[in-house]
Formats: C-alpha cells, sequence, structure tokens
C-alpha cells in the first residue's frame, strides 16, 4: 500500500508528462500551471510530517517488534541451551548410573560366585570329611569284628580241641572199664561198650 506522500509525487510526475509542454525551441525546460504545481507540493510539505511520523512510529514499531523477536529468540535459545545442558547432564547421569549398575552387577557376579566356589569347596570337604570319617568307622569295626573272630576263633578251637580231648579221655576210660555184658545164659560176656 502506497502513501499520500508517494501518490502525490506520483500525480507531479504525470502532470509534468501529461500536462506539461516544452518551451519552444528546448527539449530540456518545460511550461507548467504555476497553481497546480503549487497546490501538490502544498499537500505534499502538509502530508510530509504525517508521513515521517507515520514512518517513525513503523520504524519504533519495527525496532520494539525486532528488539520483542531478539528477546523471544534469545530467550527460546536460553532455554534450548539450559535443555540441552539438563538432557546432557542428564545422559551423563544416566551413563555414570549404567556404568555403576555394570560394576555392581559384576562385582554381585563375582561376589556370587566366590559364594558358589566357597560352597562348593565346603561341599567337598565335608563329603570328603564324611567318608573319611565313615571309613574310619568301617575300619575300627573290621578291627574289632577281626579281633573277635580271631579271639572266638582260638577260643572256639580251644574249646573245639577241650571238647575233643575230654571225649576221647571218656572214651578211653569206658574202653578200659570193659563191663561184662550178661547174655541169656547169665554168663558175662567181655568186650567195651561200643
Amino acid at each position: 500500500m502506497s502513501s499520500r506522500i508517494e501518490q502525490i509525487i506520483e500525480e507531479i510526475e504525470e502532470y509534468i508528462d501529461r500536462d506539461c509542454k516544452y518551451q519552444p525551441l528546448s527539449t530540456t525546460k518545460i511550461i507548467v500551471n504555476k497553481e497546480h504545481l503549487d497546490e501538490l507540493l502544498r499537500e505534499l510539505r502538509m502530508k510530509t510530517p504525517d508521513e515521517i511520523k507515520r514512518y517513525q512510529k513503523i520504524i519504533a514499531n519495527r525496532d520494539a517488534i525486532l528488539a520483542d523477536a531478539q528477546a523471544k529468540a534469545d530467550a527460546l535459545i536460553e532455554e534450548a541451551q539450559m535443555q540441552t545442558n539438563e538432557l546432557v547432564s542428564e545422559h551423563e547421569i544416566m551413563q555414570q548410573a549404567y556404568a555403576q549398575a555394570n560394576e555392581i552387577v559384576t562385582q554381585a557376579t563375582a561376589q556370587a560366585q566366590e559364594i558358589v566356589d566357597n560352597a562348593t569347596a565346603d561341599a567337598n570337604a565335608i563329603r570328603i570329611g564324611a567318608i573319611q570319617y565313615t571309613d574310619d568307622l568301617m575300619a575300627n569295626a573290621e578291627s574289632i569284628i577281626g579281633h573277635t573272630l580271631d579271639s572266638y576263633t582260638t577260643k572256639y578251637d580251644g574249646l573245639i580241641n577241650s571238647l575233643q580231648e575230654c571225649y576221647d579221655v571218656v572214651r578211653n576210660n569206658r574202653a578200659e572199664l570193659a563191663i561184662p555184658q550178661e547174655d541169656g545164659s547169665g554168663y558175662e560176656q567181655g568186650g567195651g561198650v561200643e
């Protein structure tokens, strides 16, 4: 949208081109209607301060708009920078948290493995101790049973021998007695008891 000053200038140019004629024998000088030109110039002079004020307002508004836009842009940039810093900080915190979590998991895994290894070693030691203890008990029982067996075998053999000797003595003694036996005739027969 053109201003009134621009319109007046265009009217002056049109007036010069359309209504003014060249002076005789000149290609640069023209004849003008002084009243009409004065009227256009007077209007131009009157409108110029208003237009200048309007342009000054526009410029001032433009400066205010630019300042406001610059302030908003600066605020947005600052906010974006803060958010970026927060995100970077959160990212770093997350990275640290992940690193600490991984370290804790690694330590826990190592401790768990150590506990399992120790429990396995203890279980093996207990199993071996139990086997050794059982073997010691069985060896002791074996020794006692073997000694008892040897002792009673010897005693049994002694008893058998003693009984055999007694039996032999009793048999021999009976044989020596040679009690005669009666037959139906009333006579004794010789011979031992068989």
